[in-house]
């Protein structure tokens, strides 16, 4: 048997140059989400989206993109969440994409902030109803005695919402994350890896710099 440590794969596919780039890292990242939702890539938004608490300690998870432009990439979840929590104490954050089918990254920096109550209510009621049942049931990343308490919920919020109009609740919404920084990496031969840094500058341009692998 091969050992975790003989785990290894060339990466061959594609180069990443500064003369190929674009100079908006929006731009770039267009391009690259084009060719990763054109490559039929199973749930292509998928993103890790790190925290950290006010005393420096971590926390990462997988979360979805629903959304981005010029001001920045949007998710949503349950605010009393702990990624929650360590957002309102320090909202400085990351995302990483990891599409290895095209064997890329795209790690993101920023500032995190929340969405108005518009854009939350319009996603919020896009969703399934079992999704929006679901917002209500879930007391996110609290320490729950069971599964049938979950279930319990459920069954308690479905027969509310008989009665009465269904509402987003005031402790789920969506946040925006405001790029600073934006890496873009390639895989090559031998590690031997693209990575290009943007930068954006206090006149809202990107500064591009290459990275050593």
């Amino acid at each position: 048997m091969s050992t975790i440590a003989d785990i290894r794969k060339e990466y061959i596919l594609e180069t990443l140059d500064e003369k190929g780039a674009e100079t908006n890292a929006i731009r770039q990242f267009d391009k690259w989400w084009e060719e990763a939702t054109a490559s039929k890539i199973e749930e292509v938004n998928a993103m890790t989206l790190a925290t950290a608490t006010p005393n420096g300690i971590p926390s990462a998870r997988i979360v979805l993109l629903k959304g981005y432009d010029d001001d920045g990439f949007v998710f949503f979840t349950n605010y009393e969440s702990n990624k929650g929590k360590d957002l309102a104490a320090n909202p400085n954050a990351c995302l990483v994409f990891f599409w290895k089918e095209l064997e890329r990254q795209v790690r993101v920096e920023g500032r995190v902030e929340k969405v108005s109550n518009e854009e939350s209510d319009a996603y919020f009621f896009s969703r399934p109803q079992g999704s929006q049942v679901g917002a209500w049931a879930s007391p996110q990343s609290s320490i729950i005695e069971g599964r049938e308490v979950i279930e319990a919920n459920v069954l308690k919020y479905s027969r509310q919402f008989e009665a009465q109009p269904l509402q987003r609740p005031a402790h789920w919404g969506g946040y925006r994350l405001k790029p600073q920084l934006i890496e873009f990496w390639q895989g090559r031969e031998s590690r031997l890896h693209d990575r290009l840094q943007y930068t954006l500058q206090s006149d809202y341009n990107w500064k591009i710099e290459r990275l050593a692998p």
